[in-house]
């Protein structure tokens, strides 16, 4: 360990506890770990996305759908196509190292943490599978799904297919596990989406999309802080699970799987479930279990489930 600081002992906006100094839960919520632990994720994602050749992701590569809002919203800023193509894993970085500096927390990251952050999200993906066999048991008299109970209840990730020179002409809305023929989906394409709906997703609908109705329902609103929280937490894990069945892309409104309560009530689930945990680990270990959750469950899938 090099370079430690004095903590001041304050704390990220997404961490909801303060964890013994210098501890392991303690570290691990430092937005530095995040950078840390997701960079070889992003790098996954990234080269995952431009190396794959399958009819999934082919020549118009397809992108996670959180992934092109922030391409989306870089062009709008007045970003070129091909800086706003490459750019979002850099705001990914630059957004925890903000959150970083505002923390006043020590920079140091130590190695031997890595191993057990993995091992921590795996297990905490656990539930989530579990959840989902919960969410999709089959009532009395219900009729026989040709589906597995984590094909039809895990959160799928919404992809979208753009043009590799810009990231403004999106061609198609699509779903990596949707119905599609087998010979159209690959075991490695839905593990590299699963890998960037991990990261995205979490960016968008926690780190973002949390803090801003926080700021909307406590210091504009007027709202009390534990009602706040509730509210944030319920609602973007409503608009979560939503956008995995009606999504807004390029000012265009798409349709991916159609809905149903149980996948619904799943995702939403899964949602809050990202939120508390998201509010007392951090963001590195949330988008580690969510990255590590859609693994598992492709994964299982594709072993017991796909023919």
């Amino acid at each position: 360990m090099a370079g430690r600081k004095k903590d001041s002992q304050s704390s990220t906006p997404s961490q909801l506890f303060n964890f013994t100094r210098d501890s392991y839960l303690e570290r691990t919520t430092r937005p530095v770990y995040a950078i840390a632990f997701l960079v070889p994720f992003i790098v996954f994602y990234e080269l995952g996305t431009l190396l794959i050749n399958t009819d999934v992701l082919s020549k118009s590569q397809v992108r996670v759908v959180a992934f092109v809002w922030l391409q989306n919203f870089l062009q709008y800023l007045g970003t070129s196509d091909k800086i706003a193509w490459l750019a979002p894993p850099v705001v990914v970085v630059v957004i925890l190292l903000g959150l970083q500096i505002a923390s006043r927390k020590p920079w140091y990251f130590c190695l031997r943490d890595y191993g057990p952050m993995a091992v921590e999200c795996i297990l905490l993906a656990v539930p989530l599978i579990v959840l989902s066999l919960f969410f999709n048991s089959p009532s009395v008299g219900s009729p026989p799904s040709s589906q597995s109970a984590l094909e039809r209840c895990r959160p799928r990730t919404c992809l979208v297919a753009a043009q590799s020179q810009g990231a403004g002409r999106e061609e198609a809305v699509s779903d990596s596990s949707a119905d599609a023929p087998s010979a159209q989906r690959s075991l490695m394409a839905n593990v590299v989406t699963g890998v960037g709906a991990g990261i995205y997703e979490e960016l968008v609908f926690r780190l973002i999309l949390i803090c801003a109705l926080m700021v909307l329902f406590q210091d504009i609103l007027g709202i009390g802080h534990r009602n706040a929280i509730m509210l944030a937490v319920l609602v973007s894990a409503a608009l979560f699970s939503a956008h995995h069945h009606i999504i807004f892309v390029n000012g265009r409104l798409g349709r991916t799987v159609p809905f149903t309560w149980p996948e619904f009530g799943f995702r939403t689930a899964a949602g809050v479930y990202f939120a508390v945990l998201f509010a007392i680990r951090g963001f590195g270990i949330t988008a580690g279990t969510h990255a590590f959750y859609d693994i598992i469950a492709t994964v299982i899938n594709a072993t017991f489930f796909e023919h």
